[in-house]
């Protein structure tokens, strides 16, 4: 599905021009049905975005990613690095989860919920508009001498771009340290965390070089998803195409004309796809790499149609054999496996997040000592523990021996542990001989907190044989 009048649009990208150097991109602002729902969906993720720092969980962040200690919070759950096995879980679940949703949607995700697109085109982009004007104009601007307007206005734009890269510098690092701790920086001298300082306008730079001058570029040069996409989607992907049996042969619309006896088709040739395009590519030349499902051309062209009084779905989501042979969507072995094995792997991280326990808990025999024979003919074995807190309420455990019944002697004081902390040491474990099985016999220790049960531990009682 090519367009014959552009044969050569498939040998470099929209972006780049026959000599390697940048055609910049002045996208008009695109108004529809589609823009609105992309707007609202976008103004709730935002909101999420930077709200979600502040939000506070029985005294725990609604998310927290703390690297350099080791502390994950999810919703208001603290994992630890005990709980690694749920996250490498979870992160394979969204990496199936896209890659389903992908082969079935296309690049719906890029379009409608990634950050780049986000910020993109509900901030930067439009900021551009409320100062510079639509595209056109900021294309006239551009291309026209240089004057105070222009010059304030460009001046004004790259102020604001640069104090909203500081924000979303600062508001990504509460992530990662807390916004308490990002405030405390914000509060200080830069001297007083140089290195802290140093990263954020690393950061910061970044933030802004994307945003300002990098752009579009993201998507079609460094995003690995783009580059993931050729190989996820197919014939029956629902994505944003050109009904091209229906448009051509375009042709631009006549008075009193009679389009379907002169050989017409219901493209207008106007061009108006192309101008709303983030990415500048024409969709109606066929599915393109560039292309991010943004929907844009979508709202172009009904308005268009609409004005002509000509049936609106000229460009419109669907799937390539739809365009081609009327075939409706289907469930084709490639999607029942994504999908099973999604549905498995989220099976699989739901039961572990229910067998999750509050305490992790580790008794271990301490490695290479014998057992002892005490004055009272009784048999000790020395244990090492380490209990990990993982709620945010302090506890107070005990240790005891469920089966057999025997002795347990703590070498040090009460087992008081803080929330979200470690506690280690060490105890004795007392059995007589008559409760003895050889040299070896098995036992079974249980952790209470208070009056509960809130572990038991299996292990083993050496004596002598």
């Amino acid at each position: 599905m090519t367009n014959d009048n552009n044969p050569t649009f498939r040998d470099r990208i929209v972006t780049m021009n026959e000599e390697g150097k940048r055609n910049w991109i002045f996208a008009n602002q695109p108004k529809g049905k589609y823009y609105n729902a992309r707007t609202i969906v976008g103004i709730i993720l935002l909101t999420f975005l930077f709200a979600a720092p502040y939000i506070k969980i029985d005294g725990e962040p609604l998310l927290l990613f703390d690297i350099i200690h080791r502390k994950f919070v999810l919703f208001g759950v603290v994992f630890w690095p005990q709980d690694f096995h749920l996250f490498v879980i979870g992160l394979i679940s969204i990496i199936i989860s896209i890659v389903t949703f992908t082969v079935v949607y296309g690049r719906v995700w890029c379009g409608w919920a990634c950050p780049q697109t986000i910020f993109m085109e509900l901030i930067f982009r439009r900021i551009e508009y409320w100062i510079e004007g639509s595209g056109d104009q900021q294309r006239i601007r551009n291309n026209g001498e240089d004057t105070f307007d222009k010059f304030w206005r460009n001046s004004l734009k790259h102020a604001i771009f640069i104090l909203i890269s500081l924000v979303i510098t600062h508001t990504m690092l509460s992530y990662f340290v807390g916004v308490e701790t990002v405030q405390k920086y914000i509060e200080g001298s830069p001297t007083e965390n140089f290195s802290v300082f140093v990263a954020l306008m690393i950061f910061t730079a970044a933030f802004y070089f994307v945003f300002a001058f990098f752009r579009e570029q993201v998507c079609s040069l460094v995003c690995p998803y783009g580059r993931l996409q050729g190989a996820l989607v197919d014939n029956n992907t629902l994505t944003v195409i050109y009904d091209y049996k229906r448009g051509e042969n375009r042709g631009p619309m006549r008075k009193d004309e009679d389009r379907k006896a002169v050989g017409k088709g219901d493209c207008v040739n106007c061009h108006k796809c192309t101008t709303v395009c983030p990415t500048g590519i024409d969709i109606r030349d066929g599915i393109q790499l560039e292309c991010i499902n943004c929907t844009a051309c979508i709202d172009a062209c009904d308005s268009v149609m609409e004005r002509y009084k000509l049936p609106k779905g000229l460009i419109r989501i669907t799937s390539k054999n739809n365009i081609e042979n009327g075939q409706k969507f289907r469930w084709t072995p490639r999607v029942i496996a994504y999908t099973t094995l999604l549905v498995a792997l989220i099976g699989v991280l739901v039961v572990l997040f229910n067998l999750r326990s509050d305490f992790e808990t580790t008794i271990l025999r301490v490695q290479g000592s014998l057992y002892q024979t005490l004055d009272d003919g009784r048999i000790s074995n020395i244990y090492n523990y380490k209990i990990v807190n993982k709620t945010t309420k302090e506890a107070d455990l005990s240790i005891k021996l469920l089966s057999p019944e025997g002795e347990v002697q703590l070498a040090g004081h009460m087992m008081k542990i803080k929330e979200q902390e470690k506690l280690q040491g060490a105890f004795l474990l007392k059995l007589s001989r008559e409760q003895l099985n050889g040299a070896s016999t098995k036992i079974m220790i249980g952790i209470y907190d208070g009056d509960e049960l809130i572990d038991t531990i299996e292990s083993t009682f050496v004596g002598p044989n």
